[in-house]
């Protein structure tokens, strides 16, 4: 007769001082049940604190991503500003050099010079095929730097024939010999005689003025004749170069003499009726080559 297997069971003794002890009879599978629970538990405990830390990580992670994408966002704020403040700077530049070519077309027209074309029209930038104004900042001051120098080139040729020209303007006569008195009372021509019968060539203008007004130079030069000068009496004679001279006639007094350099309106004597006159006035005459012309042509 075979034996039978008894289950295998544990039992649990618990005490108290002053009481009597309890069991507890407990199944085999029970203990084990229990210590896989914990065992799965202390997993699940290890595999969570294990994820947290992974999360912790991803959260850093995160916030340092933010923190330098704040940054990089920041920074390229500043380099759009600063590319649109260097556009600004270069269309300035660019404008202050077209300016600078019509300034000195102008003193080259002045000067007799044919203009010169540097900077491209604004029909002509971008255009395909020709040579607009270069739109990459770098290129753009490197164009500006060469134009600037073109124009200092120009400038620089420019300079001896505009200083002939304004030498040549300021000596050629222009305005009235007398400030503030334009009242002509004889012109340039054949006129009736004033001191009897027939005509006569009058070879200037006579002005109409006090006694003792200044008389001016119309132009710069130098005093050539200061002194009596037959039916002119008291008169002047300056000597512009470049073919022209002045005489300003019938003067009470004189207040150059020969070798003063003068410039355009200095007084040069005061009105008269000295020589062959009827009464205070001014005779001017101007002479290009020697030859009496029109003064009314040089007057405005």
């Amino acid at each position: 007769m075979p034996l039978r297997r008894h289950p295998v069971r544990y039992t649990l003794w618990l005490a108290r001082t002053g009481a009597a002890p309890k069991s507890f009879s407990l199944p085999a599978w029970v203990p084990l049940v229990v210590l896989g629970v914990l065992v799965g538990w202390s997993g699940l405990n290890l595999w969570l604190w294990h994820r947290t830390a992974e999360m912790r990580n991803l959260q850093i992670q995160l916030v340092s991503l933010s923190e330098q994408a704040r940054k990089l966002n920041n920074q390229l704020a500043a380099e759009r500003t600063r590319n649109n403040a260097l556009s600004q700077d270069a269309k300035r530049i660019l404008r202050q050099i077209e300016l600078l070519e019509q300034e000195i077309n102008a003193l080259r027209e002045r000067a007799g010079m044919p203009k010169i074309k540097l900077t491209p029209t604004r029909n002509e930038e971008g255009g395909r095929g020709g040579a607009g104004v270069p739109a990459g900042l770098e290129e753009v001051l490197k164009y500006a730097a060469q134009q600037t120098e073109n124009l200092g080139e120009q400038l620089s040729e420019v300079s001896p024939a505009l200083h002939e020209t304004l030498r040549r303007e300021a000596a050629t006569p222009y305005g009235y010999p007398l400030r503030g008195y334009t009242r002509i009372t004889s012109y340039f021509g054949y006129r009736r005689n004033p001191f009897g019968w027939g005509f006569e060539f009058h070879n200037g203008v006579d002005f109409s003025a006090p006694y003792g007004s200044l008389v001016q130079a119309t132009g710069a030069g130098v005093v050539v004749e200061a002194g009596w000068k037959g039916p002119f009496g008291l008169a002047v004679v300056v000597d512009h170069g470049y073919g022209y001279r002045t005489l300003y006639g019938h003067l009470s007094s004189i207040l150059v003499r020969p070798g003063h350099r003068v410039e355009r309106g200095t007084a040069l004597g005061r009105v008269g009726s000295t020589g062959r006159s009827t009464g205070p006035h001014l005779h001017y005459t101007v002479y290009r080559y020697g030859s009496e012309v029109n003064p009314s042509r040089y007057l405005d």
